[in-house]
């Protein structure tokens, strides 16, 4: 780091400090001691979703039925009953064989509630029996299994013993108050610590001893005048009015937000992300802590709709409320967590009833779910079996994307007898037009994921689109990689620079793909970014730079932001995704022995973690042990037989062994596996032509470009194979469309 860099941090701390009064870390209070000047707010908390988070199980906090109640789950009966005067279930253990375990909490409370067993090592496991909270009438009042599509044996890794349905790591920091995890990583064991059970005021503000002090006047109380002792002041709204514009029917803030404190406060928890660090302070940036996840594929659809689980931030940072400078708490009222104000009414604080809210705008019967705002506009998608939420990107609804991409639109979640174009004429008949959205990047992101031939372009146009949402932004930046040419290149460094760190964080990611020496000049400067997951991502690109290229200087800022890195990764040390990070990180740098004890232990952490397996063998395979990663490849296969990456990962390692036959089988199962792996195919057809089996190769490539017509592996291939069978007018088809490729 440089002596500026330096001296500018020391200054602005001191200057913080100065002004705050903060020179110490404050205190956690507890709740309770806010309860006495803030009784209104501390009232409506009571009962809400956070108060309820987490509890002991007692007659008081359990929902289920424990009365010998006996639900069956693929042939594994469980039973639900009382001992004692303790809750209790028998069921499959992690040895597959039925154990008495006692239900030590109570987690949630609606519309499921989940158990927690204690198990030793300081772990609590939830299980994946759950108690349905709704009403007989909805269907509720029962026990139902959280995958009941699916056979979770005890060696699966969904299994409720296994470390995805640890409480420790998976659930707790978002269930309790100044939660400390305190992983051992040599016992491999937790001693985690809460100072409240749920979810307490001081979860979101902040410890609040220096706020106690200032209000209860206590010796120094005046170092606190500035900022009333508050660690985070979520003070967004004060004195903000949204006025109403009639022409438009929608309102305006009156000032606009200055920062997303709030928003970032609340992301913490509503948001599907990874902790970067061990410790998290209020009121520093969310990436500083966690890196979210951008709008990939399986998370969310190619226009941002949710698809998988992925809670409120991601979706809610994409709509147009989140840019006109709405926060959470403009609808939500935080303590209690209940709309401000019930149904549509809610939308209409800024959205004017008579536009909105009658039948000209919806074309539905008032009180019926079409007319409702959020079914239209934040259309539900159910969680858990039975836990219905609303897509936050605030959308106009878009049957005509559901048309040409396949995704999906709010009309047809209720008109499901009737097919997408059905619905898409029937919104240009009502509005005489297409709808056009806020969010404008669903062909883009749809063609990079099959690979279209204009998908570089589209990518490059969307990271230039500053006007459009950054979560979008960003994830271009992480699928643009195979598309870097001349064209496209001017992406990075404007992304680089770029106001928001995700985007920044994406572009750093996409320079491993660049040649050494722009890498290097590139992200050197990105190593003094001010926001931790820029720093941590920039380290790991820059890894295997050796230290005799860099002055010493260079040196020790790459140092500092290794150090940062591998404290990242040890904040989730009981994971095996951490371990493997690790893993690669001290390969990458020529750590032997650290490298494979990390590999290691990942694959102790959790046998079914295939990654792990593959970067191993791929770390033998770099240092000449071929039959090692024989090995391993196949004590994965034998774990995960079904997982198209191992087969991959095998077959490569038999093509060096020159075992053809043998690869080539395992090259065939991988892309049958993964049919929608394009490098799958191209590495099959490539196994193909190496052993004179040229047509079967070039025809599986034409395949796979017509399903992939932008990438250009299998555009390289084809001109080649086809030349080589003396084709030479295909081979030149090929070959143009190759080289518009790279322009």
């Amino acid at each position: 780091m440089s002596e500026k860099t330096v001296c500018r941090r020391v200054l602005t701390g001191l200057f913080v400090m100065l002004v705050t009064g903060i020179g110490h870390a404050a205190d956690y209070a507890g709740g309770e001691t806010c309860r006495s000047c803030h009784e209104t707010e501390y009232t409506a908390w009571q009962g809400s979703h956070h108060d309820l988070a987490m509890q002991p199980a007692n007659d008081k906090t359990v929902l289920g039925d424990f009365d010998d109640t006996s639900p069956i789950h693929y042939g594994v009966t469980s039973t639900f009953f009382k001992k004692n005067g303790k809750f209790m279930v028998r069921t499959e253990g992690p040895d597959g064989k039925l154990v008495d375990y006692q239900i030590k909490y109570t987690f949630g409370v609606d519309p499921l509630q989940q158990y927690l067993v204690e198990f030793p090592g300081g772990r609590l496991q939830a299980l994946s029996l759950a108690w349905d909270a709704r009403p007989k009438q909805q269907g509720g009042q029962r026990w139902f299994h959280l995958y009941p599509e699916e056979k979770i044996a005890h060696d699966d890794e969904l299994h409720w013993t296994r470390p995805s349905q640890n409480w420790n790591t998976m659930c707790a920091e978002c269930h309790s108050t100044q939660l400390e995890k305190n992983y051992d990583p040599v016992a491999r064991t937790f001693n985690t610590t809460w100072s409240e059970i749920d979810v307490s005021c001081e979860a979101c503000h902040g410890p609040g001893s220096d706020h106690l002090l200032w209000a209860e006047r206590k010796p120094g109380w005046e170092r606190f005048e500035a900022n009333h002792g508050l660690v985070l002041q979520l003070d967004e709204r004060s004195g903000i009015h949204w006025n109403m514009d009639p022409k438009t029917g929608n309102a305006a803030r009156s000032r606009a937000r200055a920062s997303d404190r709030e928003i970032e406060m609340c992301a913490r928890c509503h948001a599907r992300r990874s902790p970067i660090s061990a410790d998290y302070v209020h009121g520093e940036a969310l990436l500083d802590h966690y890196l979210p996840r951008l709008l990939d594929e399986g998370m969310y659809f190619a226009d941002g709709q949710i698809d998988g689980e992925v809670y409120v931030y991601g979706s809610f940072i994409q709509s147009r409320m989140y840019h006109a400078g709405v926060t959470c708490s403009d609808c939500h009222e935080p303590h209690s967590m209940a709309l401000r104000v019930p149904g549509n009414g809610v939308c209409l604080q800024c959205h004017l009833q008579d536009k909105y809210d009658q039948h000209g705008h919806h074309f539905h019967k008032q009180g019926t779910s079409g007319a409702s705002c959020a079914e239209c506009h934040m259309p539900p998608r159910t969680y858990m079996v039975v836990d219905p939420r609303h897509d936050h990107s605030m959308r106009i609804p878009r049957p005509d994307l559901s048309v040409k991409l396949g995704t999906p639109n709010a009309c047809n979640n209720c008109h499901q007898d009737k097919d997408a174009a059905w619905a898409d004429k029937q919104v240009k008949t009502w509005y005489g037009h297409a709808p056009q959205g806020f969010q404008r990047y669903a062909e883009a992101l749809h063609g990079a994921r099959l690979e279209a031939e204009d998908a570089g372009g589209a990518l490059a146009g969307l990271i230039r689109d500053t006007e459009t949402p950054d979560i979008s932004r960003a994830t271009a930046l992480a699928q643009i990689g195979p598309y870097l040419g001349p064209a496209v290149i001017d992406v990075l460094p404007l992304a680089l620079s770029d106001e928001d760190p995700a985007v920044r964080a994406a572009a750093v990611r996409v320079l491993d793909l660049t040649p050494l020496n722009i890498r290097v000049r590139l992200a050197f400067p990105m190593l003094e970014d001010p926001v931790r997951a820029v720093r941590i991502e920039t380290a790991r690109v820059l890894a295997a730079i050796p230290a005799g290229d860099l002055a010493a200087d260079q040196r020790a800022l790459l140092d500092n932001a290794l150090q940062e890195y591998v404290a990242s990764q040890q904040a989730s040390a009981e994971r095996p995704e951490a371990q493997t990070n690790l893993g690669n990180l001290y390969a990458a740098q020529g750590k032997t022995e650290q490298a494979l004890a990390a590999y290691k232990t990942a694959i102790e952490l959790e046998p079914a973690y295939v990654p792990a397996y593959v970067n191993l063998a791929d770390f033998y395979r770099a240092r000449g042990k071929e039959n090692e990663a024989e090995k391993v490849l196949r004590e994965a296969a034998g774990i995960a037989p079904n997982n198209a990456a191992i087969h991959h990962a095998l077959g490569l390692t038999l093509v060096r062994l020159k075992r053809t036959g043998d690869a080539l089988e395992e090259l065939r199962l991988a892309s049958k596996l993964a049919p929608d792996s394009a490098h799958y195919l191209y590495v099959y057809a490539v196994a193909l032509n190496s052993t004179g089996k040229q047509e079967q190769a070039v025809m599986i490539l034409q395949g796979a470009h017509n399903r992939f017509p932008g990438n250009r592996d299998i555009l390289g291939a084809l001109v080649a194979f086809l030349r080589d069978m003396g084709n030479e007018a295909a081979a030149r088809s090929y070959a143009e469309k190759l080289q518009k490729q790279k322009q």
